[in-house]
């Protein structure tokens, strides 16, 4: 009797392997959950050695298209032997290697509200844990193909990042971009990527109707608009970000910070990162607006 059963037929769609490793505490946990979501198999801390058998079955398993996996300093000595172990899989299935990366201040700050050891045991501080860890993880970061600094990120920030970066998402939607206002005399914020100073701008605090005021009121907004030097920089700056953001995603840039002051804090660099935001926005990125120093004495 003739067997019925029908040969299955060759894969609509290519194979692909990510592979999430970092610093711990910078969020691998959430980006695995995020591509699982996403339509991912995910499997967390598989051991090194059994990675390419799981690559195998990932090629020839009909029901898995996508996978990902973490891998990270709990492999412990073993960790010296994945350089080797992606170069020969990556002859086989294409392999994304994604690095989470967080400043130390912030991992730091994570570990104390989680209350969480690190990985590396309780024998000495979490400060030279981190230390430690980017050493043992420098060959591996060298590897990536995207590297992100979750600083920045809130959980559910981070989500929605991987979630556009890995979907097939439009290009605008892999950069965050974050507008800050700020005021000169209480200094220039750290994380700023690009800085653009507006004191050059007339300065509505001596106006005396619009000194307890902010760039956000009304009156304030109208008066500062007044100027054809404000419309003009808006113009001039906007295309120049527009044409600075595409030329920062291609080249793996997740987020970019770009902070306008005046002197105070409270009129002239409001206003302007208000409006620049708008464009942004209006041009098809993600951005959000923080005035740093509003609550501050002008």
């Amino acid at each position: 009797m003739k067997s019925t059963k029908k040969k299955a037929g060759p894969r609509a769609v290519q194979p692909e392997l990510v592979i999430i490793t970092g610093l711990s505490g910078s969020g691998k946990g959430t980006v695995l959950k995020a591509l699982e979501d996403g339509g991912y198999y995910a499997v967390d801390n598989l051991p090194i050695g059994l990675i390419p058998t799981f690559a195998e079955l990932a090629i020839d398993s009909p029901n898995i298209t996508r996978a990902a996996l973490v891998v990270d300093i709990r492999e412990g000595f073993s960790l010296h032997r994945f350089p080797a172990i992606l170069r020969a899989i990556r002859l086989r299935i294409p392999v994304r290697l994604l690095f989470l990366e967080a400043d130390d201040t912030i991992l730091l700050r994570r570990y104390s509200e989680t209350r969480r050891p690190h990985p590396l045991g309780v024998d000495t501080s979490v400060e030279n844990s981190i230390r430690e860890e980017r050493k043992q993880l420098e060959p591996i970061r060298k590897l990536a193909d995207l590297e992100i600094n979750t600083s920045k990120f809130t959980v559910h920030e981070l989500r929605d990042y991987i979630k556009e970066n890995f979907s097939g998402s439009r290009p605008e939607d892999k950069i965050r971009i974050y507008v800050n206002s700020f005021g000169f005399r209480h200094g220039v914020p750290n994380d700023s990527d690009l800085v653009f100073d507006v004191r050059f701008l007339p300065n509505p605090n001596y106006v005396p109707e619009f000194r307890h005021l902010t760039g956000r009121h009304a009156a304030v907004a109208r008066h500062i608009r007044s100027y054809p030097q404000t419309v003009e920089f808006v113009e001039r700056i906007s295309d120049l970000l527009i044409y600075l953001l595409p030329h920062y995603i291609q080249e793996g840039k997740s987020y970019l910070t770009i902070s306008f002051g005046c002197t105070g804090g409270h009129h002239r660099s409001v206003f302007i990162a208000d409006q620049i935001k708008k464009r942004l926005e209006r041009a098809g990125f993600k951005a959000s607006v923080n005035h740093r120093d509003l609550a501050l004495p002008v």
